[in-house]
């Protein structure tokens, strides 16, 4: 069974930052993409950022230029370095791993991490 976990959340007032992690466990070949969502409170999940193994990544425009994503492949953890943040950023965020390829299995899996909570104060 493959879990992801996610850590770093908190509380933290506009303009900080905070470091979210997300670790990989379990028996799984690849995870070529990885990537993180969230969801606000009566909105819908929505992405974030996502990472390829080779480093490509993606950002939704609301964070450009204040959040980056990357990942350690030998640790199978993935980051979310969240810089100048605002009170629109207060959310569950999830650690995501769609395409997933474990032992057995030619169809690709995804995975879901638990979340953890962001609140932003102004």
């Amino acid at each position: 069974q493959v879990q992801l976990v996610e850590s770093g959340g908190g509380l933290v007032q506009a303009g900080g930052s905070l470091r979210l992690s997300c670790v990989a466990s379990g028996r799984f070949l690849s995870m070529n993409v990885m990537g993180w969502y969230r969801q606000a409170p009566g909105r819908q999940r929505v992405l974030v950022a996502t990472i390829r193994t080779g480093g490509y990544t993606n950002y939704a425009d609301s964070v450009k230029g204040r959040f980056t994503v990357n990942r350690d492949n030998a640790k199978n953890t993935l980051y979310l370095q969240m810089n100048n943040l605002k009170s629109e950023d207060t959310a569950v965020y999830y650690c995501n791993a769609p395409g997933t390829i474990v032992p057995g299995s030619l169809d690709p899996k995804e995975y879901w991490g638990r979340g953890t909570q962001v609140t932003v104060s102004s």
